[in-house]
């Protein structure tokens, strides 16, 4: 797998899964989490996305309570289903009032999922099913056993993890072929560096990076005095507290430094690095507007030579971030951490 930025039409999701577009659409902030959406906005953007040659479409039934999946049947009412490939996270628990009561990946809970997102979606299978969080109170082979079976059924067409550790991997893709691991990656948070990218290169596992612009940090467009609402779950982490927040806009500086080099944004720079990384890596963007999409795609045609990234990671240096990735609640359950 190489390591120079590719402008070709498609990467693929690992070494068995499907051929997607070089980004990914990640459509979490339609529905939940960055504060209010516009609806008519959104199935724009989504639009726009299809129009313009995005095929990997990512959503979790626990988004908006079922609202993202019902977001995406609408959007794609009237296109093709097979142009696209819907990427679908199941398992996180949440109650009326929108708080995380856990992870629930037991086979049974596996096949009653699947069966309200098939529902929801209108679709007659999902293209890439994963559970949100490794379950500790389950086995990973019996997660993965219940989803080996929906995929001999016909239900879900591959099997992909999210936010799980290097030994977690194994024992899964041991089981049955996983195509892809969801996960941050950033020029803020390259943690997987370490382990993790090396063991998914190993066994053939794509990766599917969110988090690219760091929720918005390395956008160029954020305010430091921006308020956020007690909905938008930046409100409650680390990096956008502070002093953290002053010292990570010092780094998004630097990075415009060079991306006006460049002739780009700080967005297009950053998710442009990502995208660097290797062909196994499909960014996956949270644009919830027609003008960020715009901005994003357009990462596409910024070539970063040895030089440029050498350049980018002086300006941001491994672990430069001020601040975790997540708060200390939501950090304990991450596998892909511990």
């Amino acid at each position: 797998m190489t390591n120079s930025t590719s402008n070709s039409a498609s990467r693929r999701l690992g070494r068995t899964g499907p051929p997607v577009s070089p980004l990914g659409l990640g459509l979490m902030g339609m529905s939940d989490l960055y504060g209010p959406a516009d609806e008519a906005e959104s199935l724009a953007t989504i639009h726009a996305a299809l129009d313009r040659g995005v095929t990997l479409l990512d959503t979790g039934d626990f988004y908006g309570m079922g609202h993202n999946e019902l977001l995406l049947r609408e959007a794609l009412r009237s296109r093709a289903r097979d142009n696209v490939v819907i990427s679908v996270k199941f398992g996180a628990q949440r109650g009326p009032d929108g708080e995380w009561l856990g992870q629930d990946n037991r086979p049974r809970a596996v096949k009653t999922s699947v069966a309200y997102s098939l529902r929801r979606l209108g679709v007659e299978h999902i293209d890439v099913y994963r559970p949100a969080r490794l379950d500790p109170q389950v086995p990973i082979e019996e997660t993965v056993g219940a989803l080996a079976e929906l995929v001999a059924a016909g239900h879900i067409r591959h099997i992909g993890l999210s936010e799980v550790g290097a030994e977690t991997l194994r024992r899964a893709h041991a089981v049955h072929p996983v195509v892809d691991l969801q996960i941050e990656y950033s020029l803020l948070s390259r943690g997987i560096e370490q382990e993790i990218l090396p063991t998914a290169r190993e066994l053939g596992i794509g990766i599917t990076a969110y988090g690219v612009l760091s929720r918005g940090l390395l956008s160029g467009h954020w305010q430091p005095t921006r308020e956020l609402s007690g909905k938008d779950f930046r409100a409650h982490n680390p990096r956008f507290q502070g002093d953290n927040l002053a010292h990570n806009l010092k780094l998004v500086e630097a990075l415009r430094a060079i991306a006006d080099k460049k002739n780009a944004t700080v967005a297009q720079l950053a998710i442009a690095w990502a995208a660097s990384q290797g062909e196994d890596i499909i960014p996956v963007i949270g644009a919830r507007t027609r003008a960020r999409l715009t901005e994003a795609l357009a990462a596409t045609t910024v070539t970063l030579t040895p030089e440029d990234k050498a350049e980018i990671e002086q300006a941001v240096p491994h672990n430069a971030a001020a601040g975790a990735r997540y708060d200390a609640s939501s950090w304990s359950s991450l596998d892909s951490e511990h």
